[in-house]
């Protein structure tokens, strides 16, 4: 089950060392990082990097208990990224871990979006030299069998 914008937010906020059991969130807080959160995942969608994020069209109405929609392997990168743009306006640094993780992960993110997705053609014409009339098209495609959300299993 994908992360809801508050496990985003309250993770970023962890990551910066305002940890949920030492530090009272306000909602005036959490909205401000879902903002964020929001405003990050448009510009990465706008880069090519679609992770099917569910995106508020009003920034001011964002429900941070909502599903956000991301596959779970880019939660990591998410938190960090999200970590390292909240920071600066608690005066906080990030660690050079968590700038590395947020780098990182977002090259790949970058990369996967720039590799173009695997597709099979429809049936085409056999051609002229063919000699089963019986059928007349190559063999349809085979739907692949998924891993789940976010890759397909190749036994080749």
């Amino acid at each position: 089950m994908a992360y809801t914008i508050r496990q985003f937010v309250t993770a970023a906020y962890e990551e910066i060392g305002l940890a949920s059991y030492a530090f009272d969130l306000s909602p005036e807080m959490l909205q401000s990082a879902a903002r964020r959160l929001n405003a990050m995942l448009a510009e990465w969608n706008a880069k090519g990097i679609r992770l099917g994020a569910t995106l508020a069209s009003n920034p001011d109405a964002i429900d941070i208990d909502a599903s956000s929609g991301v596959p779970d392997a880019a939660n990591e990168t998410i938190i960090a990224s999200l970590a390292v743009r909240i920071a600066p306006g608690f005066g906080k640094t990030v660690s050079p871990d968590t700038k590395m993780v947020a780098r990182n992960g977002y090259n790949t993110l970058l990369s996967r979006a720039a590799m173009p997705a695997e597709m099979q053609l429809g049936p085409l014409p056999a051609g002229a030299g063919h000699k089963n009339i019986d059928h007349p098209f190559l063999s349809p495609p085979t739907d692949p069998l998924l891993a789940g959300g976010d890759g397909v299993i190749d036994f080749s």
